[in-house]
């Protein structure tokens, strides 16, 4: 079982960027899909959350809006779009993956969610 982020890198504020997180070992679409960031001395937090049953997305609020969270077509993959970015928006960004159910209180908490991947990542320039 194994998550790989991609897609992080510098933007400049205002910009955009596609962050992909693909799968092995275990289908994705059976899964919950999570989107976390770390920034520098701070905890780690949830962006979003694409649930299983009912494909509800839930976010941060300070990235509605702004970010959209997917799951690919084809691909055993999921795909976070993040367009405006501001500056506090930098961090490490991680995917993560839960087979479990997820709800509006539960949704960001990272022990909720037993796979994880690498982190990728964003940094926003003047």
């Amino acid at each position: 079982v194994q998550l790989v982020e991609s897609g992080g890198g510098l933007v400049q504020f205002g910009g955009s960027l596609r962050l992909s997180c693909a799968a092995s070992g275990f289908a994705l679409d059976y899964y919950a899909i999570g989107w976390f960031r770390q920034a520098p001395g701070k905890e780690r937090e949830g962006v979003s959350c694409l649930s299983i049953s009912d494909g509800t997305t839930y976010f941060k609020d300070s990235v509605k809006g702004r970010f959209t969270n997917a799951r690919g077509n084809a691909q055993n993959a999921a795909y976070l779009q993040m367009n405006n970015l501001k500056p506090d928006d930098p961090a490490v960004y991680y995917c993560a993956a839960t087979p479990y159910g997820t709800d509006s209180y539960r949704w960001s908490e990272p022990i909720d969610y037993p796979y994880w991947g690498q982190g990728t990542q964003v940094t926003v320039s003047a």
